[in-house]
């Protein structure tokens, strides 16, 4: 049966157990069948067209942080390392069709289309792009996880839309205000972002007491407007045992968080808040809290999906467990009202919405997750909640920030990559969450270093994205390059929360309104790319400068200004000043 939303695009229902209710340019679909059914991983809820040339741009997103992809239909490019049917990540076999999450855009010389689902309840939504003859047909999906209909709790599933417009920023405009008809964003993604220091980028899990307090002092001595220290992987005696210090911190972490807060400065602390190691306290005490396979035997993450980076085999929480719940709600509570903690990094977070067979029969993972987010935040209070390594459409609306980028790495490739990353999620910005472009890393280590051209690149990266900006580097080690870097990137902040905008899936181009009297334009080059020339453009004749050095570019105020960028990875930042 055909069906046309308001825009004039037509799909076809092609399950007869499904309805379908249009509203404007949405689609809201529920199940109707009147026999038991088992939903599998591949519930066709429409077909559409999808006539588009071969060489037509494009870029989906993935169920997790970790994975997205570029390129054409015939030319699939991952973005990240891990997509998301890949050996390391992988969510379904390598030989189905590809899967573009959440998201799917397409770019034309004159326009765009978006597709995407504007709900994540219950149920994962996916895109596929089929070839019937000579045509093609895009197929928007749900996974089911094998679910039987007779154990939901509701008929209702998720909605998606079709859009097209002109102008990328403003489809995704439109596309955001939908999906927060769905899911309301939390209170902190429209606030000030978090400026300040992690451990992880300088010490890793190596992570001590005493580093902590070198570079608070640094903070207090050096550094007083990074206003926030965030105690990363390390400090715990087990994954999944957070309330418990190893012994590399003696003091134990109550003492260190009053510690930062007798300096003025916030504290944050990282916690992978649905795993735990087998060594761990709760593992040994509670071994019926965790997911396991349909024999009854208890799952490892590594037989599923990547096993994870450290202290493994990883078992993963069952939240669907109210036991589970009222844990990690007086976890994150001790934290934040016993501790004082007020910045809470929820890692690994994509573990906790794995299929495995749960204490309720018939909740999908997706479910079970947001019931696990849901008691963080109950125990969380007004704290800020930051996702990572996260499943990205199940957090909608349960998190106040969401790293959208891979873990950065002082090299040019990593540099790169997330980029890539951060660029193409940058439209969720203060929409759906504020985004982590990760740590401001501008001080090579021993085993770990970049060149000063690629530290620029990163650098500027940092400038179009906005969103939190905490420093990577070791406090007393920093550079004078790394001071300035940190210095202008903060002014950034204070002038302007928001995220530049991209004109086009190229990525060369962003544009911020920085003030009334300045605009910012970051411009960029990749690997593989040749040198170009791009013009620049002001509504008035403007002055013309160097964001980063302060020099002056035009002699006098003109409106048009040309610029070129060398070949490979390069940017420049310009802004401009209104006579």
């Amino acid at each position: 049966m055909m069906h046309t939303l308001a825009n004039h695009i037509e799909f076809e229902l092609i399950d007869d157990d499904l309805a379908v209710c249009i509203g404007q340019n949405q689609a809201h679909f529920r199940y109707q069948g009147i026999h038991a059914r088992t939903v599998g991983s591949r519930l066709v809820l429409l077909q559409t067209p999808f006539n588009f040339p071969a060489e037509a741009q494009l870029h989906g997103d993935g169920f997790q942080m970790l994975a997205q992809t570029g390129g054409t239909r015939q030319h699939v490019v991952d973005i990240g390392r891990c997509a998301d049917n890949s050996e390391q990540y992988r969510l379904y076999p390598a030989h189905a069709n590809k899967r573009y999450y959440n998201t799917l855009v397409v770019e034309e010389p004159n326009g765009y289309t978006l597709f995407g689902f504007t709900s994540c309840h219950r149920f994962a939504g996916y895109f596929e792009l089929v070839e019937n003859g000579h045509t093609w047909q895009l197929l928007a999906c749900l996974d089911g996880e094998e679910t039987q209909v007779t154990d939901w709790t509701s008929n209702m599933l998720e909605s998606l839309t079709i859009l097209t417009g002109e102008s990328l920023s403003s489809l995704y405009a439109e596309y955001a205000a939908m999906i927060g008809k769905h899911h309301p964003a939390r209170r902190g993604v429209t606030q000030t972002a978090p400026i300040g220091w992690c451990s992880w980028y300088a010490y890793y899990a190596d992570v001590t007491e005493h580093d902590i307090h070198a570079n608070l002092q640094q903070m207090e001595d050096y550094l007083p407007d990074l206003e926030w220290v965030l105690l990363d992987d390390g400090y715990q005696a087990f994954m999944g045992d957070w309330l418990t210090p190893s012994a590399k911190f003696p003091s134990g972490i109550k003492q260190v968080i009053t510690d930062i807060r007798a300096k003025g400065k916030k504290p944050a602390i990282w916690l992978a808040p649905f795993i735990a190691q087998p060594e761990s306290q709760l593992f040994r005490q509670h071994p019926d809290w965790f997911v396991r396979h349909a024999d009854g035997h208890l799952l490892k993450a590594e037989e599923i999906t990547y096993g994870g980076w450290r202290c493994t085999p990883w078992y993963l929480l069952d939240t669907s467990h109210p036991e589970v719940q009222d844990h990690l709600t007086q976890v994150v509570k001790t934290m934040r009202e016993e501790w004082g903690v007020e910045l809470f990094k929820l890692d690994a977070n994509y573990w906790g919405a794995l299929k495995g067979h749960r204490y309720i029969q018939g909740i999908t993972s997706v479910e079970a997750y947001r019931l696990g987010m849901q008691a963080i935040a109950k125990g969380a209070g007004e704290a800020w909640l930051l996702g990572c390594n996260a499943p990205m459409w199940p957090s909608l609306g349960l998190v106040d920030a969401m790293r959208v980028s891979d873990d950065v790495e002082r090299h040019a490739a990593r540099f790169e990559q997330i980029a890539k990353e951060t660029f193409y999620r940058s439209w969720q910005h203060r929409k759906l969450w504020q985004i982590d472009p990760d740590c401001a890393t501008f001080t090579s280590l021993s085993n770990q270093g970049a060149s000063h051209a690629d530290y620029e690149f990163h650098r500027t990266v940092l400038l179009a994205s906005g969103g939190l900006l905490l420093s990577g580097d070791p406090l007393p080690e920093l550079s004078a390059f790394a001071k300035s870097s940190l210095s202008k990137l903060m002014v950034r902040q204070k002038h302007n929360q928001e995220a530049a905008k991209f004109t086009a899936l190229s990525l060369d181009h962003a544009f911020l309104k920085l003030t009334e009297h300045n605009d910012l334009h970051c411009l960029f080059n990749y690997h593989g790319q040749e040198e170009k020339t791009i013009t620049l453009i002001a509504d008035t004749p403007v002055y013309w400068y160097d964001y980063w050095t302060q020099e002056r570019l035009s002699e006098e105020p003109c409106q048009m200004f040309i610029l070129s960028l060398a070949k490979g990875l390069n940017a420049k930042a310009i802004f401009t000043h209104r006579k």
